[in-house]
């Protein structure tokens, strides 16, 4: 059933910390589109996050790497325009922030300016704290990402689970309160034991959001189109598929081709 809208209120990063406080679990899903955020924000998600995965399901890249910020700029403004309810938040692509504070402060007010978005995402932790309290004195919500961060790939060499050993958990650990501490108002946790993330939700009175992070966080973020079955490649231990639009696509699609062939469509109905 979908989410009234004139019956709840905007989400802001005020509700999102009171769900926290009050030990409501947060839904976050990522859009890219106004046709996909309208329905996804009709479901009744609390945040829409305008990741830069464009970059592999919009585009077809291999990483997160090529999108640029014009790009991202331009699917935020088609997400922004299809809310009512949900808290967008936009993924900062890579070279738009790290190593120049002043750099990320000019692309998180572009963000904003020209896509009229709520927020913005940021990977890392103290490596690009210059940039935070930057972006943080223009008055931007900043939402952290730390774990697996997907920006940084050809440093990690891989998608495998991150923090698994106790220097890099203690250090995760110590970036997520120094997030917090600068005035992040959220922070995702990627691909992590789900232990260490619990520990994480437990310390920060900030809202934990988690994408194979285990159950123990205050909310889960999903890839739309994971989560709907229009991937197929993609099957991580995390994932569920509640439907399978790949197939559904394919077959209505096939449908209509042999119609067409078969001169089965239009019918006389169908024509003026």
């Amino acid at each position: 059933m979908s989410v009234q809208k004139k019956d709840i209120k905007i989400i802001t990063t005020h509700q999102l910390q009171a769900m926290k406080d009050r030990g409501e679990k947060i839904s976050m899903l990522t859009a890219y589109d106004y046709s996909m955020a309208s329905i996804l924000d009709d479901a009744g998600v609390d945040v829409l996050l305008v990741g830069d995965s464009a970059s592999n399901v919009m585009a077809g890249h291999e990483t997160t790497l090529p999108i640029t910020l014009d790009q991202m700029i331009y699917h935020a403004s088609s997400v922004v325009r299809a809310v009512r309810r949900a808290f967008v938040v936009v993924d900062m692509p890579f070279g738009s922030y790290q190593g120049n504070s002043s750099e990320a402060l000019r692309s998180a007010i572009r963000i904003m300016k020209e896509s009229g978005a709520h927020g913005i995402k940021l990977e890392g932790g103290s490596e690009i704290k210059d940039s935070i309290i930057r972006i943080l004195s223009a008055g931007v919500p900043v939402m952290g990402h730390l774990g697996l961060t997907p920006q940084s790939i050809y440093k990690f060499g891989t998608y495998t689970v991150r923090a698994k050993e106790e220097e890099e958990a203690n250090k995760l650990i110590e970036d997520a309160i120094l997030l917090q501490e600068l005035g992040c108002f959220a922070i995702v946790l990627e691909k992590i034991p789900s232990s260490l993330a619990q520990r994480v939700a437990s310390q920060l009175h900030i809202p934990i959001i988690g994408i194979g992070a285990g159950p123990h966080v205050d909310g889960q973020v999903l890839v739309t189109h994971d989560l709907l079955g229009i991937t197929k490649e993609f099957k991580p231990r995390f994932l569920r598929r509640y439907a399978d639009l790949h197939d559904i696509m394919t077959n209505a699609v096939s449908n209509y081709v042999q119609d067409v062939k078969d001169r089965n469509f239009p019918n006389e109905d169908e024509a003026y």
